[in-house]
C-alpha cells in the first residue's frame, strides 16, 4: 500500500488534536512539521499495522527516511502525556460524552528473546505453547459509554525482579523440606515496580483529575483487583461509586456467626434461581443467580456477592460489588460490559499497530509508540463514516472494516494524484524507478540455487557393509 500524504481523515484529525492541546497546555501546541509527522506516522500504521520506521519508508516510497522518521520520534518536543490527555478530551466532546462505566484490564504482549532494551520486558507464561517467553504487559483503562469505547489510560507493569527471585528460590527451598525460619526473609518491594493493584488506582486517579466532569456510573476489574484496598480505594476516588470485581470461590464469608467458603455457601445454602439476562443491552441469554449481602471476611466488611453460572456451565463465578443498593439483575448486567476490553485488545493488536513490529527501544519509545497506536483507535472513532454511524444511534463500524475502507481510500488519492500530475507517464516512469530502489529483492536462505549441497547419493564400494 502506497502513500504520498497523511489521510484527509487524519489530517483532519490532527488538527482538532492541535486545538484540543492547546485548550490543555497552551505551549503544547504541535508546530506544522510536528502535524504532518504525526499524520504521516498514524496513515504508516493504518496501512502497515505497524509501527515500523522502515515500512512507512516503503509505504512513501523512500520520500521519507528512517532516519528522519525515527529521529522526530526520539528528538522532536512533542508533549506526549498531553498529547493523549487532548486526545482523549477530543473524542469525548465530539460524541458528547458526559458519563460511562471505566473497565480495567491487562495484556500481555510478547516480544523478542533479546529485549535488554525493550521496556519492562519480563517473562511471561505462554498460554498457547504452555511455555514462557519474553514480553511486556500493559494495564489498560477503558471507557465503556452508550455510543463507544474509549482506551483513556495505561501503564507498563514489571513484577520486581528481586521478589520473583526470592520466590523462586522459596519454593525450591520448601519443596526441599526447609523450615519457614531457615528460609531467606522475603524482601521490601521496590517502589520502581507497582504492583497492577497501584498502577490500576493510578490510572483511576489520573482519569479523574483529567476529566472529573466525566459521570463514572461504576469501575470494572476482573478477580486480580477484587481485594479491599483496591475497591476501597476506587470506589473513594470516583465519590463511592460502585465497583464490581470477582471473588474466588474459596474465599470465605461470614453467615449467621459462622465462617463458610463461597461454593459451600452458594451450593447448599443459597441455591441460585434460573433467569434470563441481557448481555450488554443486546442478546439475552440463560443463567442461573443468586446473591447475598455477606461479610467477606478477607475485606473486612458487607459486600453484594453475586454468584453466576451461564448455561451449560457447571461451576459459579462470583462477582462482589461495594454499593450495595444496587439490584442484582444489574450489578450482573454492568459486569458483562468488561467482555468489551477483550473486544478492544483483539483489535488493538490485530489493527492498531500494537503488534510484534511496535518494539520501540527504552521507556520513551515503548510509551510514545503505544500512545500512537491509541491516538490510531481515536482517530478511527472519529472517522466521519463512523461518526455519521454513531450520531445517527446505529451500530458503529468494526475497526477491521473501517481500516480496510480506509486504506483503499489512501491508495485512491494516491492514484488520483498520479492522474492528476501534469505528465502522469514520467510520474509513472519515476515512481517505478523508486519501487525498483526501495523494494530491492532479498536472496532467500530456502533456495539452494548456485549451492554446493554434498553429495546425496549411496556408495557403490560401500554394498559390501550391507551385506555382511
Amino acid at each position: 500500500m502506497l502513500m504520498h500524504e497523511p489521510a484527509p481523515f487524519i489530517k483532519t484529525f490532527i488538527t482538532d488534536l492541535d486545538a484540543a492541546l492547546g485548550k490543555l497546555k497552551s505551549n503544547a501546541k504541535l508546530t506544522r512539521l510536528q502535524r504532518y509527522w504525526l499524520g504521516f506516522c498514524l496513515t504508516g500504521m493504518l496501512l502497515t499495522n505497524s509501527v515500523c520506521w522502515a515500512k512507512f519508508e516503503r509505504a512513501s516510497l523512500g520520500e521519507y527516511k528512517i532516519a528522519a522518521l525515527s529521529w522526530m520520534f526520539r528528538e522532536t518536543k512533542i508533549a506526549w502525556h498531553y498529547l493523549l490527555l487532548a486526545s482523549v478530551s477530543l473524542v469525548l466532546a465530539q460524541h458528547g460524552i458526559t458519563e460511562g462505566v471505566l473497565v480495567l484490564d491487562e495484556s500481555d504482549r510478547a516480544r523478542s528473546k533479546q529485549t535488554q532494551r525493550i521496556h519492562k520486558a519480563h517473562k511471561q507464561k505462554h498460554k498457547a505453547s504452555g511455555g514462557y517467553v519474553n514480553g511486556q504487559t500493559v494495564v489498560l483503562l477503558l471507557l465503556v459509554t452508550q455510543s463507544v469505547t474509549i482506551p483513556v489510560g495505561f501503564a507498563f507493569y514489571m513484577p520486581d525482579p528481586a521478589l520473583t527471585a526470592w520466590t523462586k528460590e522459596d519454593k525450591r527451598l520448601k519443596k526441599q523440606g526447609m523450615t519457614k525460619k531457615d528460609r531467606p526473609v522475603m524482601p521490601k518491594r521496590n517502589n520502581a515496580y507497582p504492583t497492577k493493584n497501584q498502577l490500576a488506582l493510578r490510572l483511576l486517579q489520573e482519569f479523574k483529575d483529567a476529566h472529573g466532569d466525566i459521570n463514572i456510573k461504576a469501575v470494572l476489574a476482573d478477580a486480580l483487583y477484587g481485594e479491599t484496598v483496591f475497591m476501597n480505594e476506587a470506589s473513594r476516588i470516583f465519590d463511592i461509586t460502585q465497583v464490581i470485581s470477582q471473588l474466588r470461590e474459596n474465599q470465605n464469608i461470614e453467615y449467621r456467626g459462622q465462617k463458610r467458603n463461597l461454593n459451600d455457601y452458594f451450593n447448599t445454602i443459597n441455591k441460585g434461581m434460573d433467569v434470563t439476562l441481557r448481555v450488554r443491552g443486546g442478546k439475552a441469554v440463560k443463567a442461573t443467580v443468586s446473591s447475598a449481602r455477606l461479610k467477606v471476611l478477607a475485606h473486612g466488611k458487607k459486600r453484594f456477592v453475586v454468584a453466576l453460572k451461564y448455561e451449560g456451565e457447571s461451576d459459579y463465578r462470583y462477582l462482589v460489588a461495594t454499593d450495595m443498593t444496587w439490584r442484582t439483575l444489574d450489578i450482573l448486567q454492568a459486569y458483562t460490559l468488561r467482555w468489551l476490553v477483550e473486544v478492544f485488545f483483539e483489535d488493538w493488536k490485530l489493527y492498531e499497530g500494537w503488534g510484534r513490529e511496535a518494539k520501540q527501544l527504552d521507556e520513551e519509545g515503548s510509551s510514545r509508540g503505544l500512545i500512537l497506536s491509541l491516538l490510531l483507535d481515536h482517530c478511527l472513532l472519529l472517522h466521519p463514516e463512523q461518526t455519521a454511524r454513531i450520531e445517527n444511534k446505529l451500530p458503529a463500524y468494526t475497526v477491521g472494516s473501517l481500516q480496510r475502507k480506509s486504506q483503499m481510500d489512501v491508495l485512491l488519492d494516491f492514484i488520483k494524484n498520479l492522474l492528476e500530475h501534469q505528465n502522469p507517464a514520467d510520474k509513472l516512469k519515476e515512481l517505478a524507478g523508486l519501487v525498483d530502489d526501495v523494494f530491492q529483492l532479498m536472496p532467500s536462505g530456502k533456495h539452494r540455487v548456485g549451492r554446493d549441497l554434498g553429495r546425496i547419493d549411496p556408495t557403490a564400494s560401500l554394498q559390501y557393509r550391507v551385506a555382511g
